[in-house]
């Protein structure tokens, strides 16, 4: 693919793929991007048919251009690569006086025989399966129906669920949303707020019973809270989103009777009641882009395909209890009678196991945020952290289990400071991502690579913002980034200092490091902190 995506919306570059003629076990593409002028982060999608197999974002522009590559590992669609398939690339962009950066993206692929893993055999997607129209597959929550139904191969000895989602809009930093009742507290000063707290789950349905969860990693893209912190180094998983895995093993006799089944996927915030207590609100604010895959594994040895046949198709035992929610919050007001403060809190525990006469799937999980708004609202702290380890064993006189274990800390701490002359955000964040994973099946779309792995990865520091009425604006931001993990016999370690839109010490000796200096932008033409970084004072501009 060698493609301009200038005025994008609902126009995807759209493209035909056929298999190379050699034979392949690994497939890595490599994602090429430049641009440059003015420029909100962008969202794309990559499609090989129906199912999603990327989901990246840009980097914010400069009026001098940037680049970026990104190299991906994809055997894990290896089924997909061996036959024919549409390639659908979709990057809504807007070009206009104002917002002036197309994105001139490059999209190759190389493919080797590396003696890999073995991978899906089949994939199917969970997706609006628009690729016949040349359009984005997507779902978007809470709007859309995401139900689609499959008949499931009665040779598959073991299935698992990829989900990709993330929030967009008013759901973009979910993880800094207020109850529903605090939206209106600020409304005079910075405008309405967000809500159905900041706590999200999304969850998977197998015929209308609930199969697992997924307590999804807080993203933050190149423009998001202030967009010094991510130049040149951008958050965590900015460039490649994880996707989440559900093991649905122990579903397969239920769906295994020859018959279509239904796969739905669900998000939800919580509404908070008069009485204090927190229930699932079974919806969220606008919007959610949502798919999911679903990898099929099928068992090379004929007697187990036909033993797999012949079993019953009961239901597993599917144990559920709804989470046990704590929350609190405080309003307090100032002597005139107006909103000064809110402070409040979210804790969340949840535990889930699905069994059969073969597998256990379980997952164990615990949430908390702890908010606090004051000086009118123009300031907010979040302090978030999410914990889980999610297992599947193979039962027998043996059992055998593989378990991944993860935690999403993040603290981030914003104030906006505007005047008849200038706007100001001032911020600082601490963050991170660490799992520990003892492997499983083939690729995993979450750790990114097969076998055991672990990671831990930091970013920490401080940013401003300052635009001047009439004049241009400028972003500062001075963060550690810090990077460890074990992947396929190997250590790597990285920490990177990025100072003001350079690097300025890199522990990598292949690492560029120069001065660093204040880096100037024109004129965004953005009227407002929410128009530029998707929250905050003022209105909201897609």
């Amino acid at each position: 693919m060698d493609h301009v995506f200038g005025a994008s919306y609902g126009a995807p570059f759209v493209g035909e793929y056929e298999p190379p003629s050699c034979h392949f076990d690994t497939v890595r593409i490599n994602l090429t991007v430049t641009s440059q002028g003015r420029q909100f982060d962008r969202l794309a999608l990559m499609y090989l048919g129906d199912n999603e197999v990327f989901r990246t974002s840009t980097a914010e522009p400069t009026a001098n251009g940037i680049v970026w590559t990104y190299i991906k590992e994809m055997s894990q669609y290896n089924s997909l690569w061996k036959s024919p398939q549409k390639l659908i690339f979709d990057l809504g962009n807007i070009i206009n006086d104002v917002y002036t950066g197309s994105f001139n993206v490059t999209l190759t692929a190389h493919f080797s025989e590396e003696h890999n893993v073995k991978t899906a055999d089949i994939i199917l997607p969970i997706s609006a399966k628009k690729s016949a129209s040349n359009s984005s597959s997507a779902f978007q929550l809470p709007t859309d129906n995401t139900t689609v139904m499959y008949e499931i191969p009665a040779a598959a000895s073991r299935a698992v669920v990829s989900i990709s989602a993330c929030g967009q809009s008013e759901e973009e930093f979910w993880w800094s949303n207020v109850f529903s009742e605090d939206t209106q507290d600020f409304e005079s000063t910075v405008g309405g707020l967000y809500g159905y707290t900041p706590f999200r789950e999304v969850q998977l349905y197998i015929d209308g019973i609930l199969a697992g969860l997924v307590w999804p990693f807080p993203i933050i893209f190149t423009g998001g809270v202030t967009p010094g912190f991510w130049r040149p180094v951008v958050g965590t998983d900015a460039f490649d989103l994880r996707q989440p895995e559900i093991d649905i093993s122990p579903f397969l006799p239920m769906v295994q009777d020859g018959k279509q089944h239904s796969f739905e996927i669900r998000v939800t915030g919580l509404d908070v009641l008069a009485d204090g207590s927190a229930t699932f609100a079974n919806t969220v604010g606008s919007y959610w882009v949502v798919t999911g895959n679903i990898f099929i594994y099928i068992d090379d040895d004929s007697s187990a395909s036909e033993a797999t046949i012949t079993r019953d198709n009961s239901r597993p035992t599917v144990d559920a209890p709804l989470p046990v929610f704590a929350v609190t919050r405080n309003l307090v007001q100032s002597k005139t009678g107006g909103n000064d403060s809110l402070s409040y809190s979210v804790v969340v525990e949840r535990v889930f196991r699905a069994t059969s006469s073969m597998y256990s799937w379980s997952q164990t999980l615990s949430f908390s945020n702890h908010g606090f708004l004051n000086q009118q609202g123009y300031s907010q702290v979040n302090r978030q952290l999410t914990t889980g380890k999610n297992t599947i064993t193979e039962l027998g006189d043996t059992p055998v289990s593989n378990s991944i274990a993860f935690q999403y800390p993040l603290v981030v701490n914003s104030t906006y400071g505007l005047t008849s002359n200038e706007t100001t955000i001032d911020s600082w964040m601490k963050r991170g991502l660490d799992f520990e994973a003892t492997g499983g099946l083939g690729i995993s779309t979450y750790t990114l690579t097969s076998g055991p792995s672990y990671l831990h990865t930091s970013q920490s520091g401080t940013a401003r913002y300052k635009s001047v009425t009439g004049g241009k604006s400028s972003s500062w931001g001075d963060t550690i980034n810090v990077f460890d993990s074990q992947a396929n016999g190997r250590s790597y370690h990285r920490s990177v200092h990025a100072a003001n839109g350079t690097i300025v010490s890199d522990t990598d000796p292949k690492g560029k490091t120069s001065a660093s200096s204040a880096q100037d932008h024109e004129n965004t033409g953005r009227d407002s902190v929410r128009a530029m970084i998707g929250k905050g004072p003022g209105a909201l501009v897609n």
